[in-house]
C-alpha cells in the first residue's frame, strides 16, 4: 500500500484507514445525519483524526459524509470489515475485485476564497474530467506528501485559477471535513476513488472585481466560474441532498445569477446560469448533470456559520480564531491558532 495520508487515533495509536473502510464509521459515528466534531492535526501532508482530543490536534472540526439518503445513510453506518457490505442490499454487485483493496483514503484540500464583500468562488469542472465532471466545486485537489495545508490550498488556487494571493493581504481558518466517495452513490457501482477533503476558508482583503481581473482559469480543468453572495448560498446550502428544502428557500430568488464561461478557444464570455441549476440535487442516474456538488453544499453552511460569528481583522495573514462564542464555535474553529498549519 502506498504511504498511508488520513490516519485514524483509536486506541492510542494511528493507523492507516482501508479504502473500503468509512472513516466516519470507524470514528464511531452513530445513524444520526452528523456531522460529528472530529479533532485532527496535519503534518506533512497527512491527516490523523480522532473523535477524542489528542495533543498534536490543531482544530475540532465538523466531519460529514453524505447522507440523508437510503445509501449515504447505509453508508456513514460501516466502519469495520470491508466497509462496503451494504452495497449488496442496494443491488450491487460484492465482488472484492471491484475494490481496490491494495489503497488507503486519499487526502484532498479545497480552498474557499472569501472576497472582502463576501462573495465566495466557485468553478465549474470540465465535462471530460474522470471525477465529477460538471459539477461546481470550488478549486481544490490532493494534498502532496509532506505538504502544508495551506500551502496545498493557495497551490491548487493557483493551478486552478491563476490566481496568487499577496503576503499579509489574506487570513485563513479550516472549516471542516468531508469524507466523499465517486461515484456518489453505491447503485452507480463501488467507488472508485475514496477522499477526506479539507475545506479550507481563505480571507482576501481584495474585492470580488480586484480578484475577477486576475482570474486566469486552467481549461484542462475549469470550464467556467461564478461569485456567490449569502442569500443564493443559503439557498444552495438548504438543497443539500436529505434536507427539507421547501421551507428554506426564500421567495425573492432571482432567477438566474451571472458567471463567467470559457469557449473552446479559451476566451472567457458571460454566462447567465439559472438559479435553478445551483439547487439540483445528486440525481438517481449515471450523468454529468451541471449541478453544485453535495460537499460545496456542506461547506457553503459552514462558511455561513463562519460568516455570522466571525469579523476577520484587517492586514494580518495566517490562521486566524474569532476569540469570540458562537452555536458553532467548539465544531468550527481551531484550538490554538499558535498551533495552525502552514505559512
Amino acid at each position: 500500500m502506498a504511504v498511508a495520508r488520513v490516519l485514524l487515533l483509536l486506541s492510542g495509536r494511528p493507523q492507516s484507514v482501508s479504502f473500503a473502510q468509512s472513516v466516519c464509521g470507524l470514528l464511531g459515528a452513530g445513524p444520526g445525519l452528523g456531522p460529528w466534531p472530529t479533532y485532527c492535526s496535519l503534518k506533512r501532508g497527512r491527516l490523523v483524526l480522532s473523535n477524542r482530543p489528542f495533543p498534536d490536534a490543531f482544530a475540532r472540526l465538523p466531519l460529514q459524509v453524505r447522507s440523508g439518503t437510503s445509501e449515504g445513510s447505509e453508508w456513514s453506518k460501516i466502519g469495520t470489515g470491508t466497509g462496503w457490505e451494504h452495497g449488496e442490499s442496494l443491488g450491487v454487485r460484492t465482488s472484492g475485485s471491484e475494490l481496490p483493496m491494495n489503497r488507503g483514503v486519499d487526502l484532498g484540500v479545497a480552498t474557499i476564497l472569501q472576497s472582502s464583500d463576501q462573495t465566495v468562488l466557485l468553478t465549474r469542472r470540465t465535462r471530460n474530467l474522470r471525477v465529477s465532471p460538471n459539477l461546481w466545486v470550488p478549486p481544490g485537489g490532493h494534498v502532496e506528501l509532506d505538504e502544508e495545508l495551506l500551502d496545498g490550498g493557495l497551490r491548487e488556487l493557483w493551478e486552478e485559477t491563476g490566481l496568487q494571493l499577496p503576503q499579509g493581504q489574506f487570513s485563513w481558518v479550516p472549516l471542516g471535513l468531508w469524507e466523499s466517495a465517486y461515484p456518489p452513490r453505491l447503485s452507480w457501482g463501488f467507488p472508485k476513488y475514496h477522499h477526506i477533503i479539507l475545506y479550507l476558508l481563505v480571507i482576501s482583503q481584495e474585492s470580488q472585481q480586484q480578484l475577477q481581473v486576475r482570474i486566469q482559469p486552467n481549461p484542462s480543468e475549469v470550464s467556467a466560474f461564478m461569485w456567490l453572495g449569502p442569500n443564493i448560498a443559503a439557498a444552495v446550502s438548504a438543497t443539500e441532498d436529505g434536507t427539507e428544502t421547501s421551507t428554506f428557500l426564500p421567495q425573492d430568488l432571482p432567477s438566474s445569477i451571472l458567471a463567467v464561461e470559457l469557449k473552446e478557444n479559451g476566451e472567457a464570455q458571460p454566462l447567465v446560469l439559472p438559479t435553478s441549476t445551483l439547487l439540483q440535487t445528486t440525481p438517481t442516474t449515471v450523468e454529468d448533470k451541471e449541478r453544485i456538488s453535495t460537499g460545496t453544499k456542506f461547506a457553503l453552511g459552514l462558511w455561513l456559520q463562519h460568516l455570522h460569528s466571525v469579523t476577520p481583522p484587517s492586514g494580518e495573514g495566517g490562521a486566524y480564531v474569532d476569540a469570540g462564542s458562537s452555536k458553532e464555535e467548539q465544531n468550527m474553529n481551531p484550538l490554538d491558532p499558535t498551533q495552525g498549519c502552514g505559512k
